[in-house]
């Protein structure tokens, strides 16, 4: 299970300095260097589609690296509390 979550980190995608929620929209602006409210926008307009929006960024948000590396789909298996933030 870890060589999974050890790929996941390789993958260079990290959650955003700017957050609001999850930080998936702020990782996406960062990662491709575009404006995080077009990206927003972006991710608000894929939640008007039927139920593909949601469950997407719920399972991008589980997977996705935190700066620190950590993974909250790897902490809850492992049973550990979140980073405070």
């Amino acid at each position: 299970m870890n060589t999974i979550f050890d790929s996941i980190r390789h993958i260079r995608f990290r959650r955003g300095p700017q957050r609001i929620l999850g930080g998936i929209a702020g990782g996406i602006a960062s990662r491709f260097g575009i404006n995080v409210w077009l990206v927003r926008l972006l991710v608000l307009v894929s939640f008007l589609l039927p139920v593909i929006g949601w469950i997407l960024y719920v399972v991008v948000w589980i997977v996705t690296p935190w700066r620190d590396n950590s993974i909250p789909l790897e902490r809850m298996l492992e049973g550990k509390r979140p980073p405070k933030r």
